[in-house]
C-alpha cells in the first residue's frame, strides 16, 4: 500500500512564490537524503552548502543502502532514530526514509520545500539511475509532492564534493525562485572536473556488469561494477 499525497500536493506550485533571497533564507525548508548513509561525505557536503538557504533536516539510512531504488520495507517495523533536532536515521531505505520524513517524523511546520537527495558517491547516469535508491529519494518526495533532485559525483575514487555540492545549491535555489512542473524531479551528475568545463547532457545508455571470470571451480560468475 502507497501512502496518500495528503497536505503535500501544493508544495510544488507555492515553492515557487517565495520572492528575494532574504525571504528564502528565513522561511526555506529542505529535506536531504541519501543513499550512502547518515556519515556519508556526500550528504555532510550538500548539508553544508544547503544551510546557505534555509534549515535543512536530515532523515538518511542509518547504513549504506546503495542500489535499493525506489523500494519500501513492508515485511519489518522500521527504526528511527533521533541524532539531534534536525538529524534522524532509519534503518531502511531511501524511499522509507523520505516517507516517514514527510508523513511522521517533521512537524507541519518543519515540512519541506524542496528535498535534495546524495551526494551519491559516484554517477547515476542513463539507465543506472532506474537502481539508485540516491534518485529514487527525489522521486519519492515528488511523488508526494515536494519538488526532488537527486546529486550525484561521477567518480570512482578520489572523491571531492565541493563543486557537486555547489551545483546542488544552485539547483534549489533556481527550484526555490522559479518552481518545478508537477510531477517533474532533476538528477543532476556532477563531472569530476573543474567548474568551467561542466556542460549539460542528454539520457544515455550504461554498462553494468563485466565480462564473466572462471572461478577455480569452474564456474562462471560476474561482478556488478559499485559505480
Amino acid at each position: 500500500m502507497r501512502f496518500s499525497r495528503g497536505p503535500f500536493q501544493s508544495l510544488t506550485r507555492t515553492c515557487a512564490g517565495i520572492p528575494n533571497q532574504e525571504l528564502i533564507r528565513n522561511v526555506t525548508r529542505i529535506l536531504l537524503t541519501n543513499d550512502d548513509g547518515i556519515h556519508s561525505a556526500g550528504l555532510v557536503a550538500l548539508e553544508k552548502a544547503l544551510r546557505a538557504v534555509g534549515d535543512v533536516y536530515v532523515v538518511a539510512p542509518a547504513a549504506e543502502m546503495s542500489g535499493a531504488s525506489h523500494s519500501l520495507t513492508l515485511a519489518r517495523p522500521l527504526r528511527i532514530r533521533q541524532i539531534d533536532e534536525r538529524h534522524w536515521t532509519v534503518d531502511g531505505t531511501p524511499t522509507d526514509c523520505v516517507t516517514l520524513a514527510l508523513h511522521k517524523i517533521l512537524q507541519e511546520s518543519e515540512l519541506p520545500h524542496v528535498c535534495a537527495s546524495g551526494i551519491n558517491h559516484g554517477g547515476n547516469l542513463g539507465d543506472d539511475a532506474t537502481y539508485s535508491g540516491t534518485v529514487a529519494g527525489a522521486l519519492e518526495a515528488t511523488i508526494l509532492g515536494v519538488p526532488g533532485i537527486a546529486v550525484s559525483l561521477v567518480a570512482r575514487e578520489h572523491f571531492e564534493f565541493a563543486e557537486a555540492a555547489h551545483f546542488g545549491l544552485l539547483a534549489v535555489r533556481k527550484i526555490l525562485s522559479e518552481g518545478l512542473p508537477e510531477g517533474t524531479l532533476l538528477n543532476i551528475n556532477v563531472p569530476d572536473v573543474p567548474r568551467p568545463a561542466t556542460t549539460a547532457s542528454t539520457y544515455g545508455q550504461s554498462a553494468r556488469i563485466s565480462g564473466p571470470v572462471v572461478s577455480s571451480w569452474a564456474r562462471a560468475f560476474a561482478w556488478l561494477p559499485y559505480w
